[in-house]
């Protein structure tokens, strides 16, 4: 055990966009807070680069839009299906309640790199990069710190709570003893780059046929894109090499199918394992888990990220005051559970149902696919196109900054 130790109110695992966002406000609250983050820039391809109306309603209420906006992005205003060869408009968020009615489309080191920022400005926020949590300090009741692996050797991180926000694979919710409960993902994700030209379709274009499911993001100069596997499906396609990999991307490509020899290999190819799951309890004393660390989502939607800054919008709005005034009861630390819950379970929910009613049979098909009917309604009445929209880009029980700014008094 080290001998370096520091103390602080709250130590927040993980420095992404739940975790940053959570130090953001409660250090902009007045509550001393220490971010770790276990690399050391928050450069890192392929991670989930959509900033939600939901999400922007939020950064502007904190008064920042106007300079998020003079970042690098794109603003996704409607997206469409494209089934066997038919386009269908899917969703158009022009008419969405609130300040933003867009995805912000944006590396998310930008966005971390962003939030970053604007938290060292507040004199209670202190990120440390290169740091990792690798165990939990606890009392004979309650949970009072971390252990953290730094460049300069083990450091004991004393605190009033623990947020685990280190994702998916958390080492915080391990360490705790909880047990997720999975709710199954028939599906993987292969992540790629193909160049984009300037003559290009410019919404998010999802392409489906039989046995073929892709997704194209549009990020400026190239396109991300999701190829959609059954799961463990990424070993059987390497399995038969490169050159049957391209056969299959130049069908599903569609009108980039010219570009594919950008995949020169399956280095090019980064691998997301769904997994769909969520934690029975959210807490214990001295501890509360969010984000993907108590709720793994689906990529479908790609309302993850959302999700998870709407879990620290919570956790901000509900703590502030009792770590203002002494350390958080368990009682406490459940209410951000009780606030958060229902929203994750509906969005679980309706993840599970598409992914096994309508992406797995679609992986499986060999027969044209038909368009179902919901898409057809979409194309012939062009209004309902916001309820989709509201849906992944609002969703369920959207998050109001309600968490004070002291620091700046």
């Amino acid at each position: 055990m080290t001998d370096r130790s520091i103390s602080t109110r709250v130590v927040i695992a993980g420095g992404g966009p739940a975790g940053m966002m959570c130090g953001f406000l409660l250090a902009r609250a007045g509550i001393d807070v220490v971010v770790l983050e276990k690399h050391k820039d928050f450069f890192r391809d392929f991670r989930g680069d959509t900033v939600h109306p939901a999400t922007l309603n939020a950064i502007y209420e904190l008064g920042l839009l106007d300079e998020f906006r003079k970042l690098p992005h794109q603003e996704l205003r409607d997206v469409a299906a494209e089934i066997e060869g038919v386009t269908y408009p899917a969703g158009d968020f022009r008419h969405l309640p609130g300040h933003a009615q867009y995805i912000a489309l944006m590396p998310q080191w930008d966005f971390l790199n962003f939030l970053a920022e604007k938290a060292k400005a507040f004199k209670h926020f202190r990120l440390m990069m290169e740091a990792r949590a690798v165990d939990l300090l606890s009392s004979t009741d309650r949970v009072t710190g971390l252990v953290v692996e730094t460049p300069d050797g083990p450091l004991r991180i004393e605190a009033d709570l623990v947020v685990g926000a280190d994702g998916r694979h958390s080492t915080i919710r391990e360490k705790a003893g909880f047990k997720p409960m999975e709710l199954g993902a028939p599906i993987d994700v292969l992540w790629l780059k193909l160049p984009r030209k300037d003559s290009d379709p410019e919404a998010v274009l999802g392409r489906i046929s039989a046995g073929l499911l892709f997704v194209m993001i549009d990020r400026g100069d190239y396109w991300q894109c999701a190829f959609v596997v059954p799961k463990g499906g990424f070993e059987e396609i390497k399995a038969q090499g490169i050159e049957k990999f391209h056969a299959r991307l130049k069908k599903a490509a569609g009108f980039a199918a010219d570009r594919i020899d950008a995949i020169a290999s399956f280095d090019d190819v980064s691998l997301l394992t769904v997994t769909v799951d969520r934690l029975p309890q959210w807490a214990r004393p001295g501890l509360l888990c969010i984000g993907d660390s108590a709720h793994a989502m689906s990529p479908v939607g790609g309302i993850g990220i959302n999700l998870a800054i709407q879990d620290a919008i919570a956790t901000a709005n509900l703590l502030w005051q009792p770590l203002a005034r002494r350390k958080p009861t368990l009682d406490d630390l459940n209410a951000v559970q009780y606030r958060r819950e229902f929203p994750v379970k509906v969005t679980q929910a309706a993840q599970v149902a598409i992914q096994n009613r309508i992406i797995a049979p679609t992986l499986a098909s060999t027969a044209p696919v038909k368009p179902p009917f919901v898409l057809k309604l979409l194309k012939a009445v062009p209004i309902l196109r916001t309820i989709p929209a509201y849906a992944v880009g609002i969703g369920v029980r959207p998050e109001h900054i309600h968490s004070p700014d002291r620091a700046s008094r």
